[in-house]
């Protein structure tokens, strides 16, 4: 496979065309010099044990002179070499290089907070809250910048590092400059793209500088930031000419900005490889070798991208989080075996933003490697896992890694649970993965499965086990609105199961009623389908998903021009015409619809949990959404840890 064979950045050669995607992690231990703390070295030193050829790190800064930290490393003394020597030592025994991604500043992405500093190419409003407005950056002030970038660069250098990214993406204060949506300047660095490329060439050059000639130094920024008066694909090609001119060893293609961060980040909804097709325009105008990043994840895919020339290297981020044996599982024919990245954002950006370490919704040990390793038991035990959702096969799988005599007992033919259904629209690939990805698991560690089988506490008592673990989930609600009954007898009003599940025939015009996460994503997969749809929510709708998740949602069903979200809007009933609905100033309104689908929530399965509450002869736990339901994100958590201290 051409993902196997080396390549080159510069004079530096790398095992295969793997990297890791930079991603803030907030694991700098939490003090004034930022230094790597041993979990973060840890962090990254498992991807490149996972087989990832190149290594790049997440934003590290030269200084904290003009802002304030949101949890970034820090370069900025000789006594930092320790550290980075540390990290590079790591990875190196595992085959793998490392690259620090260095940036001068975070600005107006950078979450506020009473006297906080922020700067900026002119005064621009902070992205999270506008009544913050950065500071313009004095000439004197950019000079200081180059210079600190330059001492940096230095030192990284000297750590036995092997090459620096220069982080010029996402509207961060490299992106701004460049950016004349932006950049409002009148001096030397405003005005015409070569003046406002003047800030990340004077970088260039100080790294150059810095790093010493022949050392490797990448750029990477949005070739398109996907926003009106933003950066054009045109523009972004300019760019790249500009900055190969300028003697970088390689350019890093991204898209996106915070504005439009369902680019930059891609969520579940976005398809799998969505800048390949810029990174190829790059690669067909520039000499240097081409990273490029964005739902690379899918082996088959990635290696199509290489073979096709489409780009030199994949940048994988959150799908390391998900899975940091990526590489070495393709190499050794394991797709399989792969951990899908569902694109969720609940486990690292929700998390990281929030102030806390980085996660991963399915894999808890993401960032915790060392504590969390899944050791032999030291007393074998028999375990029953009631309920074949992914809490009830994760427990089981990480139960029976241990050591443990593990029994699966799931109610209905097939494994699953409520993620068949999370599944089953087309643009929920992730999740069909991971599905897969359980259910194979389960199977192969060696778990006993029981299908179609109904667990009482007669049978499970008749088991004799020593640990039985509850994991039923939690099934759809129906409403209580005056017709609903009587829509539910005539098929006219249907449960979002039976949609999804193709149990009941739908009309051309659709009412669903439910704005979370499930109301909305039938709603899309519907509207793909050329139906007319309306979601009614009775508060902002999707409050259940990460935002920029929804921003994606929303976007789309616009696109379609079948869809529409009524928010704040309330039923008042379910008659023979539609819905009958109010809204917050009291207007009323009936919707025409052929079918009406249920989707306001779900209710925990709590039955089981009820009859086995008393004195029994055997440890109960409870997981996943028959204790509340939730993301998966808290589903996995609750498993991997129950199946831990078994």
């Amino acid at each position: 496979m051409k993902l196997f064979e080396p390549g080159k950045i510069g004079n530096l050669t790398i095992k295969n065309r793997i990297a890791m995607a930079p991603m803030l992690n907030l694991l700098p231990e939490p003090v004034e010099d930022g230094r790597a703390s041993k979990r973060e070295i840890d962090f990254f030193a498992e991807r490149a044990k996972g087989g990832t050829g190149q290594i790049i790190t997440t934003v590290m800064r030269p200084n904290h002179k003009f802002e304030d930290s949101i949890g970034e490393n820090v370069v900025n003394s000789r006594t930092c070499i320790r550290w980075l020597n540390d990290l590079a030592e790591a990875c190196h025994d595992y085959g793998a290089k490392v690259c620090i991604q260095l940036g001068p500043g975070i600005s107006r992405q950078q979450p506020p907070f009473p006297g906080a500093r922020m700067v900026a190419p002119s005064p621009l409003p902070n992205f999270w809250d506008p009544s913050y407005t950065c500071r313009e950056l004095t000439i004197e002030e950019i000079e200081e910048m180059v210079r600190d970038f330059e001492y940096s660069c230095n030192i990284i250098a000297a750590s036995d590092i092997d090459a620096i990214e220069i982080h010029a993406h996402q509207g961060y204060l490299i992106d701004l400059f460049v950016t004349s949506f932006f950049n409002k300047r009148h001096d030397k660095y405003g005005g015409s793209l070569e003046n406002r490329l003047r800030f990340p060439m004077e970088l260039i050059a100080a790294a150059r500088k810095g790093a010493g000639e022949g050392f490797p130094i990448t750029y990477r920024y949005g070739l398109t930031q996907y926003l009106e008066g933003g950066r054009t694909i045109e523009e972004g090609l300019e760019i790249a000419k500009l900055v190969e001119a300028a003697g970088v060893d390689g350019l890093h293609i991204d898209c996106g900005c915070y504005e439009t961060n369902n680019w930059a980040q891609p969520p579940t909804t976005q398809p799998p490889g969505l800048n390949l097709y810029l990174a190829e325009k790059v690669k067909k105008l520039v000499k240097v070798p081409v990273l490029t990043v964005g739902k690379l994840q899918y082996p088959d895919l990635a290696e199509e991208a290489l073979q096709k020339g489409m780009c030199d290297f994949i940048s994988l981020g959150r799908p390391l989080l998900a899975d940091p044996e990526w590489a070495n599982k393709v190499r050794e024919g394991r797709p399989e075996d792969i951990v899908s990245c569902l694109g969720c954002h609940d486990g690292c950006l929700r998390r990281v933003l929030s102030g806390k370490t980085i996660s991963c919704a399915v894999n808890p040990a993401c960032s915790r490697e060392k504590d969390l390793t899944i050791t032999p038991t030291e007393k074998k035990k028999k375990v029953v896992v009631v309920g074949g959702g992914p809490g009830g096969m994760e427990v089981a799988r990480i139960a029976k890694l241990r050591g443990h005599d593990v029994t699966l007992i799931e109610k209905d033919s097939v494994l699953g649970g409520n993620l068949i259904l999370a599944a089953i629209p087309e643009f929920k690939l992730d999740y069909k993965l991971f599905l897969e990805y359980l259910i194979t698991q389960t199977r192969k560690v060696g778990v006993t499965v029981k299908l179609a089988d109904q667990a009482t506490p007669d049978k499970i008592k008749e088991m004799n086990p020593d640990v039985v673990v509850i994991a039923t989930g939690a099934s759809l609600i129906n409403p209580d609105y005056p017709g609903v009954q009587d829509g539910l007898k005539t098929d006219r009003v249907i449960t979002a199961v039976d949609a999804l599940l193709g149990k009941k025939k739908l009309g051309n015009t659709i009412v669903i009623v439910g704005g979370g996460s499930a109301g909305c994503e039938i709603a899309l997969w519907l509207a793909k389908q050329g139906k007319n749809v309306t979601v009614i929510a009775r508060h902002e709708a999707m409050r259940d998903l990460y935002w920029i998740n929804a921003k994606d949602i929303r976007e789309k069903l616009d696109e379609t021009g079948t869809a529409k979200i009524l928010t704040f809007t309330n039923i008042t009933e379910i008659n023979k015409d539609g819905v009958a609905v109010i809204d917050e100033q009291g207007n009323k309104n009936t919707l025409t619809a052929d079918t009406v689908i249920l989707a306001v929530g779900f209710k925990s399965n709590t039955k089981l949990i009820e009859e086995l509450s008393g004195e029994m002869p055997f440890e109960v736990h409870a997981i996943g959404d028959c204790v509340e339901p939730r993301r998966i994100f808290d589903t996995m958590k609750e498993a991997f840890r129950i199946g831990r201290i078994i």
